[in-house]
């Protein structure tokens, strides 16, 4: 008996000295991917570790019994899962992933191959449909407010009459900014200056931003990089929403957007009024905001004969017309002093055709067609300048999908043919390229990309012809150090076709010019390079910062010059080379707070001028600061804050550096209902605090270069209907 008893106490001081050891593989509950770099924290004594490449998580020496453990992950909520040693088979511990979290995953259009912006080696910048409600709270006629206050991105106002703009990327003009409709290349040449003027933002789900070389995808004019608007897509649930809007400066905007998808049919509509009142801020009689109405239809239609199949037939159309210049001359008072005006009439409309037909190895076929036309009246005193611009895109691509490799390729063809009333500068462009990309997931941690294009364009105006075929090679890589590190390097070649429409040529309304003659196109070999840290500072602080370098040689730059009166265009002899780096800063603390920090350093140079050879109307340095509590459904508070370094201008003069502020409250009142108001640059910078930007005489007046805001503070307000 008592050797018995012995025994049994023997055997409960060994059970009770047991230790065993945990094993887990943490994974995400809906995609079932490996999550690398989870950390793990055991409760019962707080040890931390994390899991390694394959998502594997080991704990040894563990007492039997009823243990605790937390779980936590970038984008995902954080987990307690309870477990009773020992276990039988290693566990599968499933992570949630965060809704509210800025990390949801984001799906990228522009390189054509459905990743996740996690997942693509090319740099692609996202501003996501939050932002862009927030910003359509500011300006909700235009997407120009969206990409002022992106960092590394501006937008350049190129008359003080009619209020024209173009988008420059990394210091180059616009011209070598390829802007894109959900793919489409209907932007540019005659209809470039006002391109950004005519997108409103409202029925956007998302801009994506390819900074750098982005011809070999998107063919000439991706020089500087690409700006691609995506459009939303229709769902099951309906989706209306309404906005009015009215600003002190006599703006008023109204609004609406709906779509829904019922069984194999679906649409989307976008209807927007604009109506804006002459604004005089200086009393100096000449409008600093043109008188403006205009209107815009976006109406796209879906078929579904098959999960597998969409067919979709789309046309938007903009009308609008603008006036500015001597107030009393637009009112109707015209005399030997006051007679000065500058007025644009534009009608603008697109028709797009989209076939998708995904197949059961998830290979996809798809095929899409536009046909643009655009028709621009410019008036002025005794001066009148008639263009009609007709655009056509084809494009037929197949995309392969492999486990560890995507491969996209595809011929597209484009015409672009301009006409003017007189005939002296028409001009027809004919694009045939072919490209392919290779996407290759070599290990998880390493991506490359690598693709090729070759373009034939012959263009031709009224006294000459040019052939040029184009070799397009690219290269970018992903590195994925760990779940907190990741690097980008990205290069490649582009090239630009002459072309007569540029900003100085908009901004003196095309008078005197001549037609092309003896040009070539422009060449160039760019590269970025970036590096990413991301960090989860005790689950409530979100960390993340970007830091990036680029460079962009531009070789046989167009140049424009004048010979008495006429101007013209030739080649020069040297490069443009435009370098720097952009850094990004991101704190989100709890989901409600959040921060952005950017700046940017452009040290851009024409290296074929003798002496000062820095490019006008470029800052060499930015800062743009942004801060943003948000209550989902409730409250919305942005407070933002931008600094513009020095330029120079075209006379070789330096303008003063400037801070410019603006604040932001949207309150939702009910559910589907909110009120906003927005106070823009409300400490009242503007350039004729400097000096007067109108040159007299007044019926016959010069300009001065427009380098910062002519409006001086502005604030506007409305109420939102989401339903």
């Amino acid at each position: 008996m008592k050797k018995y008893i012995l025994s049994l106490a023997l055997l409960y001081s060994i059970a009770g000295f047991s230790q065993t050891t945990f094993k887990a593989i943490v994974k995400d509950s809906e995609t079932q991917q490996v999550l690398t770099g989870a950390t793990a924290q055991l409760i019962s004594s707080n040890y931390i570790t994390s899991t390694n490449i394959n998502g594997y998580l080991e704990i040894n020496n563990l007492p039997l019994g009823k243990q605790k453990i937390k779980v936590s992950y970038l984008g995902y909520k954080t987990q307690t899962f309870s477990f009773i040693l020992p276990l039988a088979d290693t566990l599968q511990l499933s992570m949630q992933k965060n809704k509210d979290s800025e990390l949801e995953e984001v799906i990228v259009q522009s390189t054509r191959t459905s990743r996740s912006i996690q997942n693509t080696p090319t740099r692609i910048e996202t501003i996501e449909a939050e932002e862009l409600d927030e910003k359509s709270n500011m300006k909700p006629a235009n997407i120009s407010m969206v990409l002022h206050e992106s960092t590394g991105l501006q937008v350049q106002q190129t008359s003080a009459t009619s209020g024209n703009a173009s988008i420059r990327v990394q210091g180059l003009d616009g011209r070598y900014t390829q802007l894109l409709k959900d793919g489409y290349p209907n932007f540019g040449n005659f209809a470039s200056g006002l391109s950004i003027l005519e997108t409103p933002p409202l029925d956007l789900k998302q801009v994506e931003i390819i900074k750098g070389p982005a011809s070999t995808l998107f063919g000439g004019g991706a020089i500087a990089g690409a700006v691609n608007f995506i459009s939303k897509t229709p769902k099951i649930t309906p989706e209306n929403n309404f906005i009015l809007n009215q600003s002190n400066i006599g703006q008023s905007n109204l609004g609406a957007y709906s779509s829904q998808r019922k069984g194999n049919f679906a649409y989307t509509v976008l209807g927007l009024l604009n109506f804006q009142k002459l604004y005089d801020v200086d009393g100096d009689s000449f409008s600093e905001v043109p008188k403006s109405n205009n209107f815009t239809l976006n109406a796209r239609f879906f078929y579904y004969p098959s999960t597998s199949t969409t067919l979709m037939l789309g046309n938007s159309i903009t009308k609008g017309k603008v006036i500015g210049g001597d107030l009393k001359t637009i009112a109707g008072i015209v005399d030997a002093n006051h007679a000065y005006f500058e007025q644009n009439k534009t009608i603008r409309n697109t028709t797009t055709l989209e076939f998708d037909k995904q197949f059961v190895n998830k290979n996809t076929f798809k095929i899409k067609q536009s046909l643009s036309f655009f028709d621009r009246t410019i008036q002025m005193p005794n001066y009148q300048f008639n263009g009609f611009n007709t655009n056509a895109f084809a494009e037929v691509s197949y995309l392969v999908k492999k486990q560890n490799h995507t491969i996209i390729s595809g011929l597209n063809m484009m015409y672009d043919n301009f006409k003017q009333s007189t005939s002296q500068l028409n001009a027809k462009l004919f694009t045939t390229g072919l490209y392919l990309q290779h996407t290759w997931d070599i290990i998880d941690a390493i991506k490359l990309e690598n693709g090729l294009r070759l373009d034939n364009v012959s263009y031709t105006n009224t006294i000459y012809t040019k052939n040029q075929t184009f070799i397009l090679p690219k290269v970018s890589a992903l590195f994925k150090i760990n779940d907190s590190w990741n690097s980008r390097l990205g290069a490649g070649l582009g090239y630009k076709t002459p072309t007569i429409f540029t900003e100085q040529t908009e901004t003196n309304q095309y008078q005197n010019l001549l037609p092309l003659q003896n040009v070539v196109a422009e060449k160039s070999l760019g590269a970025t390079f970036d590096v990413s840290y991301k960090s989860l500072i005790n689950n409530n602080l979100l960390f993340t910062i970007n830091q990036l370098f680029f460079i962009t040689e531009l070789n046989k730059p167009l140049l424009l010059q004048n010979l008495g009166t006429n101007y013209f265009f030739i080649n020069a002899h040297k490069p443009v080379v435009s370098k720097g780096l952009e850094t990004n800063v991101k704190l989100i603390f709890k989901n409600d707070f959040k921060a952005f920090i950017g700046y940017t350093y452009t040290h851009a140079q024409a290296t074929y001028l003798p002496n000062n050879q820095f490019l006008p109307l470029l800052p060499k340095n930015k800062l743009n600061i942004a801060l943003v509590y948000e209550k989902e459904r409730n409250l919305k508070l942005g407070f933002e804050s931008y600094y513009t370094g020095r330029q120079y201008l075209y006379n070789q003069s330096q303008t003063p550096a400037f801070w410019e502020f603006g604040f932001m409250v949207e309150k939702y009142l009910y559910k589907h209902f909110s009120v906003f108001i927005n106070f823009e640059n409300f400490t009242n910078v503007k350039q004729s605090n400097f000096k007067r930007v109108v040159n007299p005489p007044n019926n016959k007046p010069t300009f001065d270069d427009i380098w910062t805001h002519t409006e001086g503070f502005t604030f506007n307000g409305g109420i939102k209907i989401k339903l």
